[in-house]
């Protein structure tokens, strides 16, 4: 697996399948880019998929201080840079949305097109997600209260009762309130994405979620109406799409990188 050096940090990517296009998929928080695995098969008969493990992930190194949005972007661009066939289309999911479009925004030449599911701009334009991540971030010496949590804001109820219970405690026991994670929250809290969306000058497909409950579904609404020219994509499910309708949302996202 390859890993690179970015500032302080040591981060490692892995390259799945060998399509004439490139594909970076871009994790939200928690431990990291394992999170895809199950929608590789979707992408890579077309896309060489480049997989990196960002700050606060499990597999990264850093010195562990606060995460900046613009550190994060370095990685995914050096990541494309490293990996030597960018420009490359960019798919990110909640936090990985946020940080996607920041490297348009900010790396214009390493981004060909973008896809941002279940992001936001700023908590600081919502006051649930403002809560909801404080609330969160204040269970982190509460192993199981953090994991429920997590998985309680994370699917639709419809969802969490068609999996069952075994499926809902392997969730819960999936997000652990490890150092990275807490330190994904704080920047979740801290960010802001406003400034930097003028810049963004890629082609863009926003995706909201109409029972988020981590993040509301008006901030994708928000951040596909600051990027003139995006389309925008609305899916009947909780936070994590790519679970409940994982054909559908790699449908869309594969006829828009395709069509763009």
């Amino acid at each position: 697996m390859p890993v690179i050096t970015v500032g302080t940090a040591r981060i490692p990517y892995r390259v799945v399948g060998d399509g004439p296009d490139t594909l970076v998929l871009v994790h939200g928080t928690g431990p990291g880019s394992a999170m895809w695995d199950g929608l590789l098969d979707s992408f890579t008969d077309r896309w060489t998929v480049l997989l990196p493990d960002l700050s606060g992930s499990a597999a990264a190194e850093d010195d562990g201080g606060p995460l900046a949005l613009e550190a994060l972007a370095a990685q995914v661009a050096a990541v494309i840079e490293d990996a030597g066939c960018g420009p490359a289309d960019v798919l990110g999911f909640s936090l990985g949305a946020v940080v996607a479009t920041a490297t348009a925004a900010l790396h214009p030449g390493r981004v060909r097109r973008l896809v941002a599911a279940a992001g936001w701009i700023s908590a600081e334009q919502d006051e649930y997600l403002r809560l909801s991540m404080a609330t969160w971030l204040s269970l982190a010496d509460h192993p199981a209260a953090f994991g429920g949590y997590a998985t309680l804001t994370a699917f639709s109820p419809g969802f969490l009762d068609r999996i069952g219970r075994a499926a809902v405690q392997a969730n819960t026991a999936y997000m652990r309130p490890t150092p990275g994670t807490l330190r994904h929250i704080a920047l979740n809290l801290g960010l802001d994405l406003g400034p930097l969306l003028p810049r963004v000058q890629a082609p863009a497909l926003v995706i909201g979620c109409s029972q988020d409950a981590t993040v509301p579904v008006e901030n994708a609404r928000r951040l596909h109406a600051a990027l003139p020219g995006s389309a925008y994509a609305e899916f009947d499910t909780g936070h994590i799409v790519l679970a409940e309708q994982t054909g559908a949302f790699t449908g869309a996202v594969r006829d828009f990188l395709v069509a763009a």
